[in-house]
């Protein structure tokens, strides 16, 4: 963190600010050549930007933030390639560029991509791709005249952080610096933890307690004590304690009092004003108040709030750059005219090659045609042209704002908000207000962010290769790969996470029908069981109760008509239903057959339908209905899905926190259906913070998250802080600190682990996942219920997992550190 007041993070975690000389000479001469564009290094470079964009989709879709990669693929390169025996920076910086390209990409993907599942509609592959590798080429396309004045130029002007910090660890290894260790040790730490919690359940995943309980007083009434709707929990997770450890106390501090705010203050007083109320309150459900969870009492009317707050802060970070984003802009096309004249010289060095311009104007014409003409897009020519003209102007000025104050403060979501309400106020003029004009919308914002984030990071990867001696034409070459490599695999990764964590539940609504009901179908199996109310009664158990550790096996309890039938969403063998076992409440276990006979019965079919606009009470969503369209289920996402637990179990879900806000923004102007009252109560909740002096932007995003997400970034912030008071230090030193590096293993070996685990829980549609469960496997002994039950568990391998930070971050050796004798 910087001294004085540090930079708020936005969409990426901050670094240390750094300086540069005026006069530059390159570490690598011009004069001198070396292999730099190999073959093996864009092949390193495109998987280690695949694992850390991966880990940045995870990162994103579950609290909104993505995770620079530049320095932890420095130091992994470095450390590659010293082992074959033959490392070279400038080599070494070309694996870093390509590298860093996921990450750039991983935000615009997963920050807008899943609103489109908030808007009624699925996520496809084939859009995702062509999202993510035209804003990417589109932000690279559009750099390329703008090096030479941004980078060149204003070199001892603009400092480019990221950049300058990615050049120094490039030039200590070449030294003999660089720690790779500490990050191959965090991310195998990490992926072994996550995985031991999420695959084979060995210890909670979030822990937590309720502040308030039933108590039955003498006179035999039952009372809520304590303090109502209140509660605390949290995830025990390693990317989020990563995460807080790099984004430092002052910002986690922040984000986790909005929590407080959410979990603590809004969500009590909501249940005590509401309490008494006899009529549903913005539920078309008919929930009471008083029959809400905390949880629920959040999805109904806090997420609202929370994301009036962030749409406030991410405007007021505009406004507030708007004196930068102007002059950046005018700046920027002054020194691209100047670099135009200076490019009449007979011979460039090799330092000072750039592709021709007529790369960059044939390309950003065939982009125009591509958006406009790509089927999956379903963009017209006037959004296409606005994709253009949005992506140069932010492109430019995310560029300079970069090499001011770091991609950290690079105010990415509020330039996709602005492309977002400029876009969505021509569409209201032209009367586009349909469900397609809606994907139109996120399709276009999307782009645009995707490019303007790209052209950040691509700036500073310019930077890093002026400083090293690096030739701009191969690194070009090489972002191109890396965008593209990286789009290949950003998009699979966005649908295996919203696919591995998708619930179909039972849900009717009175008849209500889809408003779209697609030529897609969704088999079903079923299997009629003769339950024998004799072998219920000798347990002491009730048909009923049997519905949630049944679902919790894949089959639903079905009661129609006087007879009994189980369901499933995969053909399964007869013999495998009948000898299923589930656990009962009083903690014994019986098999299915134990309780009737079950039989093979008919295949049903049911159609997948939408239901998108504002002229349905129904939620906007996918369902499965019945040929007359009448809705029998809802397919409810991984990502933004609005029912997080059913039948008692908890479900995987990622509050994606942009991509809400994007679908807010979308559905409030073009459809005018939001409850404003809540959203405008978050909206002054940001105007009084900022006339505190107080950002609002972490604080509204807390305000949104669950306080399970939250309070694990604030423990790793707490830990960033004793590190830094025991261990002194510049601010620059504390990007190659080893609690830094360890960190960013943590983040992208859990995030990986996640990834993988989904993909097992797609594969084999959760037979696979559910045989990796230590508790199932176990069956009915005190162990099993240890793992399940016990927070205290739990909190013990969360504190290991802590100290081992601690005291990596204390006591490890920083990457810059040349080793002896060098």
């Amino acid at each position: 963190m910087s001294h004085g007041q540090p930079p708020i993070s936005e969409d990426r975690v901050p670094v240390a600010q750094a300086s540069a000389p005026a006069i530059h000479t390159p570490y690598i001469p011009a004069s001198e050549s070396r292999p730099e564009l190999t073959a093996r290094g864009l092949v390193l470079g495109s998987v280690l930007g695949i694992v850390f964009g991966a880990s940045s989709v995870y990162l994103a879709v579950k609290v909104g933030l993505t995770v620079s990669a530049s320095i932890p693929v420095a130091v992994l390169s470095i450390a590659f390639f010293r082992a074959l025996g033959n490392s070279n920076v400038l080599e070494n910086t070309i694996v870093q560029t390509v590298g860093s390209a996921g990450e750039s990409l991983a935000f615009g993907v997963a920050a807008a991509i899943p609103a489109l599942l908030l808007l009624g509609y699925d996520i496809d592959l084939m859009h995702c791709f062509l999202v993510a590798s035209l804003g990417g080429v589109l932000g690279v396309l559009m750099m390329i005249p703008l090096r030479e004045g941004l980078i060149v130029q204003e070199h001892g002007n603009l400092t480019y952080p990221e950049g300058t910090a990615a050049a120094d660890v490039l030039v200590a290894g070449e030294e003999g610096g660089t720690n790779a260790r500490t990050v191959i040790l965090g991310f195998a730490v990490g992926g072994l933890y996550k995985f031991a919690y999420a695959g084979l359940h060995l210890f909670k995943e979030v822990v937590g307690v309720a502040l308030s309980w039933v108590e039955t007083t003498a006179a035999g009434v039952a009372r809520r004590a304590g303090y109502a709707g209140g509660s605390l929990s949290m995830e025990v997770s390693p990317e989020l304690l990563g995460v807080g450890y790099i984004i430092g106390p002052r910002v986690a501090s922040i984000t986790f009092a909005g929590g407080v705010l959410s979990y603590l203050i809004l969500i009590p007083l909501i249940t005590f004003f509401g309490g008494g109320l006899e009529q549903p309150l913005l539920r078309p459900d008919g929930t009471l108040i008083r029959d809400m969870d905390p949880d629920t009492i959040r999805d109904a009317y806090v997420l609202y709030i929370g994301a009036g707050a962030v749409a406030t802060g991410g405007l007021i970070s505009l406004i507030r750059s708007l004196p930068t984003i102007l002059s950046a802009f005018r700046r920027g096309l002054d020194s691209l005219l100047a670099s135009r004249r200076k490019q009449a010289a007979p011979v460039l060095l090799r330092t000072e090659q750039d592709l021709p311009i007529t790369v960059v104007l044939v390309g950003s014409l065939l982009m125009v045609l591509a958006i406009w003409l790509a089927p999956p897009l379903h963009v017209n020519l006037v959004s296409a042209l606005l994709i253009v003209v949005f992506g140069f102007f932010f492109v430019t000025v995310s560029a300079r704002i970069t090499g001011e104050i770091g991609s950290s403060s690079n105010p990415i979501s509020g330039m996709v908000v602005a492309t977002l309400l400029i876009t969505c106020l021509v569409y209201l003029m032209l009367g586009w207000t349909d469900s397609e004009d809606r994907f139109m919308a996120l399709t276009t914002a999307a782009i645009v962010g995707i490019a303007a984030s790209n052209g950040g990071t691509t700036a500073q990867d310019l930077k890093t290769a002026f400083l090293v001696g690096g030739t701009p034409r191969r690194q070009q070459i090489a972002l191109f790969v890396g965008v593209l490599t990286s789009a290949l695999l950003i998009g699979l990764v966005l649908v295996v996470l919203n696919r591995g964590a998708t619930a179909i539940i039972p849900e009717s609504h009175g008849g209500q029908k889809v408003s779209v009901l697609s030529d897609e179908t969704k088999p079903q199996w079923t299997y009629p069981w003769a339950v024998s109310e004799q072998a219920l009664a000798a347990r002491g158990v009730k048909l009923g109760e049997l519905k949630g550790p049944m679902w919790k096996q894949g089959l639903e309890v079905v009661q129609e008509g006087g007879t009994t039938e189980l369901r499933a969403w995969n053909d399964l063998p007869l013999e495998r239903v009948s000898a299923t076992e589930v656990r009962l409440h009083s903690g014994q276990t019986v098999k299915v057959s134990d309780l009737g006979a079950v039989t093979r019965g008919a295949q049903r079919t049911w159609r997948v339908g939408y239901v998108r606009g504002a002229d349905t009470a129904v939620p906007t969503g996918t369902y499965l209905a019945d040929d007359a369209s009448v809705i029998h289920y809802v397919v409810d996402p991984g990502i933004g899905g609005r029912v997080t637990s059913y039948e008692g179990q908890q479900l995987t879900r990622y509050p994606a926190p942009k991509a809400q806000l994007f679908a807010l923004i979308i559905d409030g102007i073009l459809t005018r259906k939001l409850p404003w009252d809540l959203v405008l109560v978050g909206v002054f909740i940001a105007l009084m913070l900022e006339l505190c002096g107080v950002s609002s932007l972490p604080f509204g995003v807390g305000v949104y998250l669950p306080i399970s997400s939250t309070a694990p970034i604030f423990m790793g912030g707490m830990v960033r802080y004793v590190v830094d008071k025991v261990r002194g230090g510049s601010a620059a030193e504390s990007e190659f600190s080893p609690g830094t590096l360890l960190s960013s293993g943590y983040i992208a070996g859990g995030a990986i682990a996640g990834v993988l685990i989904a993909f097992l829980e797609i594969a084999s549609d959760g037979s696979w996942t559910r045989a990796l469960s230590i508790p199932d496997r176990l069956g009915d002994t005190a162990f099993s219920r240890l793992l399940q039950e016990s927070d205290l568990w739990g909190v013990g391998f969360f504190a290991i997992l802590t100290v081992v930070l601690l005291l990596a971050g204390i006591k490890g050796e920083s990457a810059a550190q040349p080793r002896p004798g060098k």
